[in-house]
């Protein structure tokens, strides 16, 4: 059987999103851990962007860019021919009684994967591709004598808008919401998932879903406090004190405290 009659298949378009699930989890995982740093000096971050950027080959950054669009794609594709699948294949009652056996992050699958996409687009336009705020461009930093993004101010600045932030924080609980089920989907779709380790595993995905939510969650909330004179967990009013006055043209330069920039 040819590689694209497979795939027509059900089982390897289970397969096919629980592998593809494996690849996009462990991304949010590791982004997650990435964007956490902004909780340690200005530095760290800025020295996590700067090799991503440039000390990271481009072959290589381009090939993980691939493997993640691809899996995305993939993931979407097999997730949208298998509910058509089943609306063809099974009849109405047995529709009803699997809705009524279904838990409810399961029914939702659709709808939060299709929001969580669409968050993604606007995640990358804003922070990726940065044709939203023209601001982001004139972050400077000074890593070491070389001129670099300041990507810690730009995370500041991006989620000191509240709409952005509410929007972000949305997102990361629908992803939550779509991770409860999804983890522990795959594990049913690799053969792994028995029912002695059915509540088990619900219970890690479910935490693994929680644990994800707050990392991204953090960051947003601690921005807004600290941007709206709260107490300055990061450094929201240093980056709204260098940004509030900006004339659409020079380059911004946050002073950092000290301690916090060696």
């Amino acid at each position: 059987m040819s590689p694209i009659g497979l795939f027509r298949t059900s089982l390897a378009k289970k397969f096919v999103m629980a592998i593809t699930g494996i690849i996009l989890v462990g991304f949010v995982l590791g982004h997650m851990l990435g964007n956490l740093q902004v909780f340690g000096p200005p530095e760290a971050i800025n020295e996590y962007a700067y090799f991503l950027h440039h000390i990271l080959p481009w072959e290589i950054l381009w090939v993980v860019r691939i493997v993640l669009l691809a899996a995305v794609v993939l993931h979407i594709v097999s997730a949208v021919m298998l509910v058509i699948e089943n609306r063809r294949a099974r009849p109405e009652t047995y529709e009803k009684q699997k809705y009524m056996q279904a838990s409810f992050a399961a029914r939702t699958m659709k709808y939060s994967g299709l929001i969580v996409l669409a968050f993604i687009i606007f995640h990358l336009m804003h922070f990726t591709v940065q044709n939203i705020d023209p601001a982001f461009h004139n972050l400077r930093y000074d890593l070491d004598g070389k001129d670099t993004q300041d990507a810690y101010a730009m995370i500041i600045l991006g989620f000191s808008n509240v709409w952005v932030s509410g929007f972000y924080i949305i997102a990361m609980g629908l992803l939550c919401w779509h991770l409860s089920h999804g983890v522990s989907s795959m594990f049913q779709s690799l053969g792994f998932r028995n029912e002695i380790w059915r509540r088990r595993l619900n219970c890690i995905a479910l935490a693994f879903g929680l644990l994800i939510f707050a990392g991204f969650s953090i960051i947003p909330i601690t921005s807004m406090i600290s941007w709206y004179g709260g107490p300055d967990i990061v450094y929201g009013s240093e980056v709204r004190q260098a940004t509030e006055n900006w004339n659409g043209e020079t380059p911004i330069h946050v002073t950092y405290p000290d301690s916090a920039h060696h």
